[in-house]
């Protein structure tokens, strides 16, 4: 880690494309035979359907991709892309397709509304939606209101819709020249929506070398994702949220990686395991709650083997989930911590020794404090804001701002510092602790209390899956901490009077006991956001509007 942190120098030049200064240069690798024949994509639909293309076949689709946008939309550089894909090839397509034509690529998640779509489309004044079948409807329904979008592209299997244009039909007949166009490294790259745990999403703004050079970080070997040309990488993200854009396309491909993808609609732990045993994947990544999910069940029954690294992001691991993980596969996670408006902030490298529990140390190319509400840098074991210094020089490798929005964008900046909006502790090692969001710590009769560690306390009884954790109104302590746990079915049908006395009990002794919830609630499922992240600002909200 020593070492790495001394060697990370990135050089950001003044013009930057990924398209052209990184895909392009694997495919003249690849023709000159000094990169392995693993593949640049490599799709499965789980009904015997499967795609694999070289970074030669993708570099010709993305021209003439490119040339789609250009000619059939006639779209100009800096013109906003509402992209809505599930996983499949064309979503990779698409992404390097707006990096040619300097296009801003705004990512969706298939589970928007059209109440949503209407909303981005409106907000990101984007010229350009490209959806397939499911999602055309919703877009049709709110399309006509919206003054700015000038074409539809519809990625479909079934043929035609009225008003859109026909992207399959047009690919086929897309010349396969194109100029990749110049881009500055400052210009905007892509717009990402934030998941807004707290607060309506806002629009976050990359430039084309924040991301393209920037998650260098992640992708490189011995760093989080330890990865090789001759690796395969499956991260199972949603392909709406920046984690996709993070593992799925710049951190992969920046290293020459195999990106493989399982369509997948819906997400199935039963998928992930046989997909596991089945290709060669070697390094993958999952959110907690799918690893929530997956030590549920008995792995002992599968074999993953060509599997040897793990990681994991977007919210806290749970140290009993990562226990667990470990005594079936025998396999570490590495957990990391970024946002958004980021590249790894923090993070398990290689080779490190990991706390379980622990978000790891600083990434290189970040210097990472813990300050207070004064920008003071705090001592080891004193909880503040998660920050980065930005000043007296800022990390190219930031978002630029809030796209149309100054004042939030100001608001991030606490005197030389870009403030997360996490709270954490850094102990003596350098090791990084997440506490909570800063509007979700609880303050009940003065003592503080981080609403992870309860989670993590209550997840290592045998009856809860998992749970959020938020304050709640009390006429003496002023508020209390109150759990909502979804339980295991073999839990669900007991007293549960009980079971939350039982509960109560287990926090007490598994960690300080003024952090017992005094309240509970025993719930069927959480709220999250689009990316799968709790939505504890929503919890809290009912039970102080009581």
């Amino acid at each position: 880690y020593e070492a790495i942190k001394q060697q990370y120098r990135p050089e950001v030049p003044e013009y930057f494309n990924f398209a052209r200064d990184v895909l392009d240069r694997w495919t003249e690798a690849e023709k000159e035979g000094k990169k392995s024949k693993n593949p640049a994509l490599w799709w499965v639909d789980g009904a015997g359907q499967e795609v694999k293309w070289s970074f030669e076949e993708l570099g010709v689709l993305s021209r003439k991709a490119a040339n789609v946008l250009s000619d059939a939309c006639g779209l100009q550089r800096g013109d906003r892309v509402l992209l809505i894909l599930p996983r499949i090839p064309e979503w990779w397509l698409m992404n390097v397709a707006c990096m040619r034509t300097a296009t801003v690529l705004i990512p969706g998640t298939q589970q928007l509304t059209a109440k949503d779509i209407f909303h981005r489309l409106q907000k990101s004044k984007a010229k350009c939606i490209i959806t397939d079948d499911s999602v055309a409807p919703a877009v049709d329904s709110v399309g006509a209101e919206c003054q700015f979008l000038k074409f539809k592209l519809l990625v479909s299997e079934r043929g035609h819709r009225e008003g859109w244009l026909n992207f399959k039909d047009l690919l086929k007949n897309a010349p396969s020249d194109h100029q990749c166009v110049n881009t500055h490294c400052k210009d905007p790259m892509a717009i990402f929506f934030t998941s807004g745990t707290t607060g309506s999403p806002k629009m976050t703004e990359h430039s084309h070398s924040s991301y393209g050079i920037g998650l260098t970080v992640s992708g490189r070997y011995r760093y989080w994702l330890d990865l090789t040309s001759s690796d395969v990488l499956w991260n199972t993200s949603d392909t709406g949220w920046a984690k996709s854009a993070w593992s799925s396309i710049f951190s992969a491909w920046i290293q020459g990686a195999c990106v493989f993808t399982h369509k997948m609609p819906h997400f199935d732990p039963s998928i992930v395991f046989e997909s596991l045993s089945r290709f060669p994947i070697t390094v993958f990544c999952s959110p907690p709650t799918a690893y929530r999910m997956f030590v549920q069940h008995k792995l002992s029954s599968y074999t993953f083997k060509s599997l040897r690294h793990c990681v994991s992001a977007g919210e806290p691991m749970n140290p009993d989930v990562m226990e667990e993980w470990k005594a079936q596969t025998g396999l570490d996670i590495h957990e990391g911590y970024g946002q958004t408006e980021t590249v790894l902030i923090c993070g398990n490298f290689k080779g490190m020794k990991i706390k379980p529990g622990s978000m790891g140390k600083p990434a290189p190319g970040y210097d990472v404090k813990i300050i207070d509400e004064n920008s003071n840098i705090l001592p080891p074991g004193k909880e503040g804001d998660i920050a980065i210094r930005v000043k007296p020089t800022r990390s190219p490798f930031l978002f630029t701002r809030y796209a149309d929005d100054p004042e939030k964008t100001e608001e991030t900046i606490r005197g030389d510092f870009y403030v997360t909006g996490d709270r954490g502790i850094m102990d003596e090692d350098g090791y990084l602790w997440f506490v909570g969001r800063a509007d979700d710590v609880i303050n009940s009769a003065g003592y503080r209390i981080g609403p992870f560690e309860v989670e993590s306390a209550l997840i290592e009884h045998p009856a809860v899956v998992e749970s959020a954790v938020v304050s709640s109104p009390d006429p003496v302590r002023g508020e209390v901490v109150k759990a909502f746990v979804v339980l295991t079915s073999d839990y669900a049908s007991h007293d549960p009077e009980k079971l939350m006395k039982e509960l109560q009990d287990h926090v007490k002794k598994v960690t300080a006991p003024y952090k017992y919830p005094r309240k509970m609630e025993f719930v069927q499922q959480l709220p999250k956001t689009v990316s799968g992240k709790i939505r504890r600002n929503e919890l809290r909200q009912k039970e102080w509007r009581k």
